[in-house]
């Protein structure tokens, strides 16, 4: 089911006293309703939110329940930042999909055609989780959108290969394997790299999966700032090696002191300097198609700390992708 944001839904600090100058996104942010007749990004630079409200594949999975909550706190902690994006960019907010009867696929599905409509309409995509099914239905629409010619670049900032068999059923410790079968049955490759790996959340299947399929990878412990030269350039590496890239952050990625809310948090996690300084590589190569964040589990927060972790990721995203 689809829902577009109902107005008021972000509210924030106002400082009128401060005119134009004392702007904030909750002032600046603009509603976008998705149907069939949803037209052009009509700005140079129009960046778009979409919710995607759904925890179903967590439960699957056998994980915490709560995810579903996301996308509305992570709405919530980016209402009061600061606006200062050029007179040339749009932030649009183009409401949710949910999750109904358990029925995950079709959510998926859903999800996809929103994605494939903001996608084929211009917008720069950004999407709210949601569990980390969120992926699959992400790739959905950017299965549809993408060019034959054009080779797709998967990067993942996570504890989890999530490859896990979906022989019974999806879940969130499934999507990227859902997605390297759906490309390779459509003849294209499957280029995924994963930042952040524990070895400890990982079994020694998944570590197979992971090599029987390609996927490239770096360990949590190795994701450092006094690293960053030597992660700068395998990044690189992989991205002169396609065309566009999607990239998802699993907040459980992160140390479990920076992103207690989530469903398994990593003691031992990395943090987030590292990861805003890749990606800022990641956008600065112009080759960023669309992003989403997942795993935010309102529920499991303490003092709003992982939401507003990943508010604060998708704020240095924006204002630099904006630019690009």
């Amino acid at each position: 089911m689809y829902k577009p944001t109902e107005a008021g839904t972000w509210k924030g600090r106002t400082d009128a006293g401060d005119g134009e100058e004392g702007k904030r996104w909750h002032q600046g942010i603009q509603l976008l309703p998705l149907s069939e007749a949803t037209e052009p990004a009509r700005a140079e630079q129009a960046i778009a939110l979409l919710g995607f409200c759904c925890d179903e594949g967590v439960r699957r999975n056998q994980g915490r329940e709560g995810a579903v909550e996301g996308p509305a706190a992570l709405r919530q902690a980016m209402a009061s930042f600061a606006w200062h994006l050029d007179e040339d960019v749009q932030l649009f907010d183009a409401g949710d999909v949910f999750c109904t009867n358990q029925n995950l696929e079709e959510a998926q599905r859903q999800l996809g055609k929103k994605v494939h409509t903001l996608l084929t309409n211009t917008y720069k995509t950004i999407l709210l989780g949601g569990g980390h099914e969120t992926a699959y239905g992400h790739f959905l629409g950017i299965q549809q959108a993408l060019p034959q010619e054009q080779q797709l670049g998967i990067i993942n900032f996570d504890a989890h290969f999530d490859l896990r068999s979906y022989e019974k059923q999806g879940s969130s410790g499934t999507p990227f394997l859902q997605i390297a079968d759906d490309l390779q049955a459509v003849g294209r490759d499957f280029n995924y790299l994963c930042l952040g790996i524990q070895q400890y959340g990982n079994t020694q299947k998944l570590f197979h999966t992971a090599a029987s399929y390609g996927a490239d990878y770096v360990f949590a412990p190795a994701l450092q700032v006094f690293n960053y030269e030597a992660l700068r350039e395998r990044l690189q590496q992989f991205i002169t090696l396609v065309d566009v890239l999607y990239v998802s952050i699993d907040l459980d990625v992160f140390a479990a002191a920076y992103a207690p809310g989530v469903s398994a948090p990593a003691a031992l996690g990395v943090q987030p300097e590292v990861v805003l300084l890749l990606l800022q590589e990641i956008i600065g190569s112009g080759k960023l198609l669309t992003l989403d964040i997942v795993e935010l589990n309102p529920k499991l927060d303490i003092d709003n700390r992982t939401a507003r972790l990943g508010a604060s990721l998708l704020y240095h995203v924006v204002q630099q992708w904006s630019q690009v």
